[in-house]
């Protein structure tokens, strides 16, 4: 078992930046792909960014340019930078974690752990 725990959200003004943290532990071994998904009310989840054990990482185009995400292995910790936020980014962002590597944009059914979520709410 992983366990994920998120923190960072909050609220910004749009244009703002937001830096957003997920502790894995228990069988950190496996944490192999970590991930960012997020889910606006009455929307599906929805995928933000993956980042590999090696680095490689993956965007949704709707945060490419805007969004980081970055791994620091030794602190098995994975991070979200948001910069230039807009109102659309406004959602739950839920950490996860999948044993499987795959080519491009995962699918929440590809997710093998989730975290709990944190609120990111972009105000105008």
């Amino acid at each position: 078992q992983v366990q994920l725990v998120e923190s960072g959200g909050g609220l910004v003004q749009a244009g703002g930046s937001l830096r957003l943290s997920c502790a894995a532990s228990g069988r950190t071994f496996s944490t192999y792909v970590m991930g960012w998904f997020r889910q606006a009310p009455g929307k599906e989840r929805e995928f933000v960014a993956t980042i590999t054990w090696s680095g490689r990482t993956y965007y949704a185009d709707s945060v490419k340019g805007r969004f980081t995400v970055s791994r620091d292995n030794a602190k098995n910790t994975m991070y979200l930078q948001m910069n230039s936020l807009k109102l659309e980014d406004t959602a739950v962002y839920y950490c996860a974690v999948g044993t499987r590597w795959y080519s491009g944009a995962y699918r929440p059914g590809d997710i093998d752990y989730w975290g709990q979520g944190t609120q990111v709410t972009v105000s105008s």
